[in-house]
């Protein structure tokens, strides 16, 4: 989904106007405006839903990375995009960009579906048998295509079930799960007035009160404006907030079918730590999540290092 290329900046007005917006965001969450030339995101699945009310799920693929970016978008000349924190009035469109970015996933699933060596044994096996069993043609065109919709439907499912969760939890309520404590924060991009980006980032379950792990939810960036830098721009901001809210580590989860964002996140200096499987139904299909981790020191500790190295 993402490949490495050179890095443009805007010059001249363009990137003044980046800078300046930039400056404009409130304190408490960190900014950052980037030019194009790095692939993005389409949404990761960041989470259980991290809803405090609803309770988050320590292993379910928080970065279920809706990363549906396959396909860069093409280039094109569009207005600088800049980075601030949510707002009520944002809510219509990261619902509607949640949900796109949660379609584009059932087709890579069902691609990925029918890639496995049990699923063509099931496919050739099961229309041979009654072909063998009846003699009839009929009967093995109706089970094949009876399969197939069977396959499609169970590439569909996690994905509606996991909108459905989210819908229902964290995102019911956006500024109350992401605004309502310190610690934690959500960012929108946004370009020509319209929100183009998301992520937002809770205390992990069981680390809230140690400030040690913040986890990392729900990045996403609209189809036409990745390619730009968004994504990156939106991780680095998260990365800056958990800086300088003395956080030691960034977590987040996503799946081995969200190769774009995996590839991002490596390239930004997560390290994998670990990996598994999150459903039966994603074993049975051979779809693991990946934990990813960005070690960092608190502010605190570099300040403490400041001060130990001397002037």
């Amino acid at each position: 989904m993402c490949r490495s290329q050179p890095m443009r900046w805007p010059s001249g007005k363009a990137w003044f106007l980046v800078v300046e917006q930039a400056r404009a965001v409130s304190p408490g969450c960190q900014s950052e405006a980037e030019g194009r030339g790095h692939p993005d995101t389409a949404l990761d699945l960041q989470g259980c839903c991290g809803s405090r009310a609803a309770g988050r799920c320590a292993r379910t693929p928080s970065s279920l990375t809706l990363l549906g970016l396959e396909t860069p978008a093409p280039r094109s000349s569009m207005a600088p995009y800049h980075i601030r924190k949510y707002q009520e009035r944002d809510r219509p469109r990261v619902l509607d960009l949640f949900s796109k970015g949660m379609e584009e996933h059932a087709p890579t699933t069902f691609r990925h579906i029918l890639k496995l060596p049990q699923t063509l044994a099931l496919l050739l096996g099961v229309p041979l048998a009654l072909f063998l069993a009846s003699g009839s043609w009929l009967l093995v065109f109706v089970a094949s295509i009876a399969l197939l919709t069977a396959l499609r439907f169970f590439s569909k499912y996690p994905w509606i079930q996991f909108k459905v969760l989210c819908l229902r939890s964290d995102l019911s309520d956006i500024t109350k799960s992401y605004l309502g404590e310190p610690g934690s924060c959500f960012w929108v991009a946004e370009a020509d007035g319209q929100v183009v980006g998301m992520v937002g980032v809770l205390p992990a379950v069981g680390h809230a009160l140690r400030r040690e792990q913040l986890q990392l939810f729900h990045l996403c960036v609209a189809s036409e404006r990745r390619g730009q830098g968004v994504a990156k721009a939106l991780v680095r901001t998260v990365l800056q907030f958990a800086r300088d809210q003395g956080y030691s580590q960034v977590v987040l989860y996503t799946t081995m079918l969200q190769r774009s964002a995996v590839a991002l996140y490596e390239r930004m200096g997560f390290q994998k730590t670990d990996q598994f499987f999150s459903s039966l139904n994603w074993r049975l299909f051979a779809i693991p999540s990946y934990v990813f981790v960005y070690p960092l020191p608190s502010a605190q500790a570099s300040e403490a290092q400041g001060q130990a190295g001397g002037p």
